[in-house]
């Protein structure tokens, strides 16, 4: 069983690597979801990337999980707040805007769960 877990916490980290390597890779995408009252427009999107990295890295490594995770989960809150559900109100297209939503609902609960499972190791 200890197999499957850890099977299962890398490939819930390795996706947030990638998005991250995106942020730097797509910069003028991501700047083009940023709604007007996120502040520093490519420094936003650079820093998301790098907590993004740090976050897969410390997950897949075991270091400071429960602290990555939970910040993980912050940072997801985050995207939901300020980048989709400002999304829904003005996007044409909400099937996308909906699935966005809703994938980092589900990442912000498994992030939450990982949290929980070391806090009880710990």
């Amino acid at each position: 069983m200890k197999k499957i877990t850890s099977i299962g916490r890398i490939l819930f980290a390795l996706p947030f690597a990638l998005f991250g390597i995106n942020h730097f890779l797509q910069r003028e995408y991501y700047l083009g979801m940023l709604t007007s009252f996120i502040p520093l427009g490519a420094y936003t999107i650079i820093l998301t990337g790098i907590m993004l990295i740090v976050a897969s890295i410390s997950i897949m490594t075991r270091k400071f999980v429960k602290f990555s995770t939970i910040l993980l989960a912050i940072l997801l809150f985050t995207f939901i707040i300020t980048i989709h559900i400002p999304h829904l109100f003005s996007d044409s297209d909400k099937t996308v805007t909906i699935i966005a939503l809703l994938k980092d609902i589900s990442l912000m609960g498994g992030s939450l769960m990982i949290a929980g499972i070391y806090a009880e190791e710990g």
